[in-house]
């Protein structure tokens, strides 16, 4: 399988000339991103990591796109008929070749009086999981995790404590694109720390930067 990380949260699968993206964001504007993919997978309803405009057209433009999505999301998108596949944490699905699990039911809290929206997580063949604005932990191992590195909802010793928990052999950081210059290299370092307390090879790719996994 190789993985391709896009800006901010956005990632692409492909293996034997399909291809998954996963939550192709405002901040995720790359040319291509959706080009020849079977499929989108949409963590949660956040404008950074979903554009109900964009995706209607993509599903516009290619009638062999389909979209898996939470009840939250999916429901923004309904006029797209039977081509939108609601899921929720338990469910294992069949996604364009792809074994996908689905884990985690709420996004990570943003203010203490507003209740989390839901937030699914994906966990792709078995090898990659991206867990959205979540710090959850599937209950199955995780060789390659996509390792949120910056939010508004997530401190450092957050980001520690959840490698910890998980133990990948591998990591790459998402949701990034909130960074300039200045907090990019910082990010970047913790990233490589928190892989040497685990033993993992932890990184963070540039937007369009490839790697095959094992």
């Amino acid at each position: 399988m190789r993985l391709t990380k896009f800006g901010h949260a956005c990632v692409r699968l492909e293996k034997d000339g399909r291809a998954i993206v996963i939550d192709p964001g405002a901040f995720s504007d790359e040319p291509g991103i959706l080009d020849g993919a079977d499929a989108i997978l949409l963590t949660h309803e956040h404008f950074d990591h979903f554009v109900p405009e964009r995706v209607r057209q993509a599903l516009a433009d290619d009638p062999r796109l389909e979209v898996w999505a939470s009840r939250a999301v999916a429901a923004q998108i309904a006029d797209a008929g039977k081509r939108v596949h609601e899921v929720g944490h338990g469910d294992a699905v069949t996604v364009a070749g792809f074994d996908v699990h689905v884990y985690g039911r709420d996004h990570e809290i943003l203010h203490p009086d507003v209740p989390p929206i839901p937030n699914t997580g994906f966990l792709v063949d078995g090898e990659v999981f991206h867990p959205g604005d979540a710090l959850t932990v599937p209950d199955e191992p995780v060789p390659t995790l996509c390792l949120p590195a910056n939010a508004p909802w997530m401190k450092v010793p957050e980001m520690y404590e959840y490698v910890r928990a998980i133990r990948p052999a591998r990591a790459f950081a998402i949701h990034d694109g909130l960074l300039n210059e200045n907090g990019l290299p910082v990010v970047t370092m913790h990233v490589g720390k928190a892989g040497e307390d685990v033993g993992g090879d932890f990184r963070r790719l540039a937007p369009g930067e490839s790697v095959d996994l094992p």
